[in-house]
């Protein structure tokens, strides 16, 4: 297509155009196990996915490859999360044991970096390495081990979450949040207690009714991207607002249709894989 190649840690994504899902073959159950969450591609557009029941991490080096590159295990009990830094790190959510554990690519060895009340359904490492968790079971999110946003319980007010899932730190350290339970997304600025909803359900504009979101990526210019996952659908924003750009008439097995999407991930030029979750797959577009 002609795409320029674009820095994914730096945020500079390509902005998507409505297109259709096709499998990507790799991550069928037999990689991915069921009900698939964990994914991230790297700036290298190395791939990596977790399988929740064997506690593996598999690892394509590009889509090209018809089996994992490589496969990391250790010691992790229903993994719901990771993250990879731009040296190869890999922070993973650890969590039936409530940790966040580091595999640290140097050395190939693995630390324990962060105890949690609960599982962290997603996490973050900024651009300072501070790391972020998700707490959806106690609707909060946590930076290096404090709360910073929501308060623990959960609720609709402005300061409060229900069930957070997927988050993303910009470049600013702002903080948006996929609040599950509450339909909507939130925007808390550095150091605010008090978000903004930007998307969803009570969102000071109209944008786009949203159901269970779970997913979220923010782009170079600012424009969101979301796992709708009850409607089965990607959700877009350009400057026209937003849109649903995959699976976008109800959900399927098809190549053009998704069933519970969770997380969602970028590589380099522009492309987006999703975990689908309901299908036991990952879908590329």
């Amino acid at each position: 297509m002609g795409l320029r190649k674009i820095s994914l840690i730096q945020m500079d994504f390509i902005r998507l155009q409505t297109r259709s899902l096709c499998c990507f073959p790799l991550a069928n159950r037999n990689f991915v196990g069921t009900h698939p969450i964990g994914i991230f591609v790297n700036s290298n557009n190395s791939i990596y996915i977790l399988n929740r029941q064997t506690g593996q991490i598999h690892i394509w080096l590009n889509e090209n490859h018809l089996y994992p590159t490589k496969t990391i295990s250790g010691s992790l009990s229903d993994p719901f999360s990771l993250f990879v830094t731009t040296n190869g790190d890999i922070y993973v959510d650890n969590g039936a044991n409530r940790r966040v554990d580091k595999w640290i690519v140097e050395n190939e060895t693995w630390t324990s970096v962060g105890i949690f009340i609960s599982t962290c359904y997603a996490i973050f490492i900024d651009i300072y390495e501070n790391l972020y968790c998700s707490i959806g079971g106690i609707h909060r999110v946590d930076k290096n081990g404090s709360n910073i946003a929501g308060t623990g319980v959960g609720g609709s007010e402005s300061d409060m979450l229900s069930g957070p899932y997927g988050i993303f730190v910009d470049i600013n350290l702002d903080l948006y949040v996929a609040d599950c339970y509450n339909h909507r997304i939130q925007l808390f600025r550095l150091n605010q207690r008090n978000g903004i909803t930007v998307a969803g359900y009570g969102s000071v504009n109209v944008t786009i009714e949203l159901h269970y979101p779970t997913g979220i990526v923010l782009d170079g210019d600012q424009y969101l991207f979301i796992a709708d996952q009850a409607d089965h659908r990607i959700i877009g924003s350009d400057e026209n607002g937003f849109r649903c750009i995959f699976g976008c008439f109800s959900r399927g097995s098809r190549n053009d249709k998704l069933y519970a999407p969770h997380t969602m991930s970028f590589d380099s030029y522009g492309n987006i894989y999703v975990t689908d979750k309901g299908n036991d797959q990952v879908q590329k577009s």
